[in-house]
């Protein structure tokens, strides 16, 4: 049965399909966004919280990404 579920004695654990491929893209897509936030609050002087709060976010999902790609990469 094991064998069936593709689960081999001594095979290496499967790796997230999740952050693979769809965490990324949306880590990223989500960089591009906070960019462009930032940017508009620079922009428009009154705004200028709006780019305060997109550098924050930027940084804060930089951050966030980074870890998970290190948890992702352990043996």
């Amino acid at each position: 049965m094991a064998q069936a579920a593709g689960l081999r004695k001594g095979a290496p654990p499967a790796r997230n399909p999740v952050y693979g491929g769809g965490m990324r893209a949306l880590l990223l897509l989500l960089l591009v966004v906070w960019i462009v936030v930032a940017v508009i609050g620079f922009v428009i002087k009154g705004l200028f919280w709006l780019a305060v709060i997109g550098i924050v976010l930027f940084l804060v999902t930089g951050v966030i990404g980074m870890l998970k790609a290190k948890a992702s990469n352990r043996p």
